[in-house]
């Protein structure tokens, strides 16, 4: 706690849709009025020194505490209230900004960065989230965690389960999942289903399950969104609580930009922050049912989603109406981009030195539409989310190499060591 006189903020659980308030139950996951997906909401007015808070984050960054080393825990009082002792932790969310300066170009930025979510534990943003289920799930008493998944929420789910000694029980698509994220899973100890069709048919299995018995960790989890949230809160703490002009993300499920938006939002409410960034989702545009909804302001309509862009393939995006609401508070935008745009967004972001995986280079391809039509000016201050790094999906990366894309880094084959010396000194012809 941050002091005895200075109590944290309340947080109470409502439906996000019918906003009915819930018994708070750690397994709750929809509401038990409507069906709807819940969410944790601030009070209206909550009492909260911001200066005074910023100076206990500060504290804590030279303690060597779990608690305190996690970017998720570090927050604590700003999450659902659970013991200590009780956290699952990996030491996730302490995941660093980078300059963009290949990125910058491409998009046509002056200020760009990467937020990369993908140097946490398991290598994804999920760990955010799963270190805030898993723990109140532990908690509980609950035995089972389940899942559906594209590969890299169940990569997430496995590892931490493993560490509260849960069993970890994933559901994926039979195909078109990448190998590594499976080999990761498995290594990890969880017991996974190959379901026929898609990760929208897995998740449907899934909401159907009882939560007594059944520890549900995916992002209509609020408990994931909770955890997710403080991405918002990691960025501003690394930037020195300074407010960028648009955060740039990809948009599968749609739990991550509902979470995120609200951790800004929640900053604001707090009195961390005086503005909110603007919010733009990126859908790739064979799987992008997203775009329409906010376009025409009607109800989503689900689509069978083409993308190779994996872990964004999904056309049923249970937290649309969440993350609607977040990007339409902070002024934000909707935007789809083609899978080539995405493949050239993700070679140049390596670039850079920074490897991501293929969905998380939608947020520099969508940039640079939003530029390129004026929406984004090119002097806005500008932050992209890198949700995955590159490892997760190495076969997509050599097949782009191998061919004709624009960045393709191609090997060089020689004969023998004659040509590999004369290759050698042309190369270094070319660089003096």
């Amino acid at each position: 706690m941050i002091s005895a006189a200075l109590p944290p903020p309340r947080l109470q659980l409502r439906c996000s849709e019918c906003a009915a308030v819930q018994t708070e139950n750690a397994a709750s996951v929809f509401c038990g009025k409507c069906g709807g997906l819940l969410a944790f909401e601030l009070e209206r007015e909550p009492r909260f020194d911001a200066a005074r808070y910023r100076d206990v984050l500060a504290r804590r960054g030279s303690s060597n505490a779990v608690v305190d080393r996690s970017g998720v825990w570090r927050f604590r009082e700003l999450l659902p209230a659970i013991a200590p002792d009780a956290i699952v932790s990996l030491r996730e969310g302490d995941v660093p900004l980078y300059e963009a300066r290949r990125g910058a170009e491409y998009a046509k930025a002056q200020h760009l960065r990467y937020m990369h979510l993908g140097m946490n534990p398991t290598a994804s943003f999920k760990d955010f989230g799963m270190t805030v289920a898993i723990s109140h799930a532990r908690v509980r008493g609950a035995r089972l965690a389940v899942c559906a998944s594209t590969g890299n929420t169940s990569a997430s789910m496995a590892a931490y389960a493993a560490r509260a000694g849960m069993t970890a029980v994933v559901l994926v698509p039979d195909r078109g999942i990448s190998e590594a994220k499976l080999a990761q899973t498995l290594d990890y100890g969880a017991r996974v289903v190959a379901i026929g069709g898609d990760f929208d048919t897995a998740l449907d299995v899934v909401r159907r399950l009882d939560t007594e018995r059944f520890a549900i960790v995916n992002s209509v989890n609020p408990l994931r969104i909770e955890g997710q949230k403080t991405i918002a809160f990691v960025f501003l703490e690394s930037s020195g609580w300074r407010v960028p002009d648009w955060i740039v993300l990809p948009g599968g499920n749609l739990g991550n930009s509902s979470a995120i938006g609200k951790g800004f939002r929640e900053a604001k409410a707090l009195g961390l922050i005086d503005r909110i960034p603007r919010l733009a989702v990126v859908q790739a545009a064979g799987a992008a049912p997203f775009v329409r909804a906010f376009e025409t302001g009607a109800d989503l309509v689900p689509v069978h989603a083409e993308t190779t862009a994996t872990a964004i393939k999904i056309g049923a995006p249970a937290s649309w109406r969440k993350s609607l609401a977040e990007v339409r508070a902070s002024n934000g935008t909707v935007i789809a981009v083609g899978d080539d745009a995405i493949a050239d967004a993700r070679a140049v972001i390596g670039i850079d030195g920074i490897g991501c995986e293929p969905a998380s280079a939608a947020s520099l391809a969508g940039l640079r539409v939003l530029i390129e039509r004026g929406v984004a000016k090119s002097g806005d201050e500008v932050v992209l989310m890198l949700t995955g790094h590159m490892l997760k999906d190495t076969a997509y990366a050599g097949a782009y190499h191998a061919g004709a894309a624009e960045f393709a880094n191609t090997i060089a084959h020689v004969a023998n060591a004659d040509e590999a010396q004369r290759h050698l000194d042309a190369l270094a012809e070319e660089t003096r």
